[in-house]
């Protein structure tokens, strides 16, 4: 895992010294955000509903109790949030798959018209931010953000008590293949896709013969795979195929070409946490340092929480119509991500 770089010549801080600086650097955020203002992300909305529309959006769905738990807010603020949002017509309720005393909230079409316009608000804001900053700082930025926040959580969940009691051990990314890869990423695509969209064998055997066939060119330098571990359980995957599109890039001389980002899956329970974001950073990383001129994805129309994953990581959609590659018929979609210098 990277960890955030220091200066050659500082000493560590410990715990005491950095307290003070992080909380000047988190109040600094605060305010630069806009989060001291009745309003959020260029929406006539508070905070709190920004942020609900946010986690129900990246989720495909949530009750209001696993929202009160997302937002760390009470249920009583929770409930009057969600009702303005619902009869502003941007949330719906339904009943939930799981427990039939809630119900489910998700975003209408306005609710995800609205959505898109706060991501664009926010994908503007912070890439601004990166851009005052050496792109070679970036990944430091990203990796110390994402520490901090891992922590305060953890740190909520051990004042809490219950199972989540005591500081969990953090899924970590790791890159390159492991016992039970395979079979892992195969299981987690066949369970979702089925329940979600009803795919099959014709799917989950494709997934398993695309994987067996990349999985032995991992030791050319095109190509990658990402594990995210949940102790030694694989809880998540991504990959890079330097070949697929390019042909045998490896010879000294010879242009990458295209990278093909594949078997991008993070199991059930744990989307929406930001694991995803970890995994696709770590992808479009290693296919901007590897020289190739862009990176293509193929997936289909009605995959939202994924694809404003993708917009934010810089692809955009450059195509799609119907097909039936996997067994059900849909509307497939290319999305083109250039290279970053």
């Amino acid at each position: 895992m990277p960890v955030p770089a220091q200066p050659a010549h500082a000493a560590p801080l410990t715990a005491r010294d950095a307290v003070l600086p992080i909380r000047d650097a988190s109040r600094r955020i605060v305010r630069e955000l806009g989060f001291m203002k009745a309003t959020l992300a260029g929406t006539e909305l508070p905070p709190s509903a920004v942020h609900a529309l946010i986690e129900i959006g990246d989720r495909g769905g949530l009750t209001a109790t696993d929202l009160c738990d997302r937002l760390n807010l009470e249920k009583s603020s929770v409930s009057r949030m969600l009702r303005k949002l619902i009869d502003a017509g941007e949330l719906a309720a339904g009943s939930s798959d799981t427990d039939g005393r809630a119900k489910r909230l998700t975003l209408t079409a306005q609710g995800r018209r609205t959505l898109a316009a706060i991501d664009s608000f926010a994908h503007d804001q912070v890439g601004g931010a990166l851009a005052c900053l050496p792109a070679a700082d970036h990944a430091m930025v990203v990796e110390g953000l994402r520490l901090y926040a891992d922590a305060l959580h953890a740190r909520r969940a051990a004042t809490a008590g219950g199972p989540q009691a005591g500081t969990p051990q953090a899924v970590r990314i790791e890159r390159g293949y492991r016992p039970g890869l395979l079979g892992r990423a195969v299981e987690m695509h066949a369970q979702f896709y089925a329940r979600a969209h009803g795919f099959g064998a014709v799917f989950e055997s494709k997934v398993a013969a695309g994987l067996a066939d990349f999985l032995p060119r991992l030791d050319r330098p095109r190509s990658a795979v990402w594990a995210a571990l949940d102790g030694d359980r694989i809880v998540g995957t991504i990959a890079i195929d330097g070949e697929d599109l390019s042909g045998d890039a490896s010879a000294p001389g010879t242009a990458p070409g295209i990278a093909h980002l594949r078997w991008f899956i993070v199991e059930d329970g744990r989307r929406g946490g930001g694991l995803g974001r970890r995994l696709l950073d770590e992808a479009v990383a290693f296919a901007d340092r590897s020289g190739f001129t862009e990176t293509r994805l193929w997936t289909f129309r009605g995959l939202d929480a994924a694809r404003r994953l993708y917009e934010a990581a810089g692809f955009a959609l450059a195509a799609e119509s119907p097909g039936s590659q996997w067994g059900t018929e849909v509307i497939e979609q290319t999305f083109i991500r250039p290279r970053r210098s």
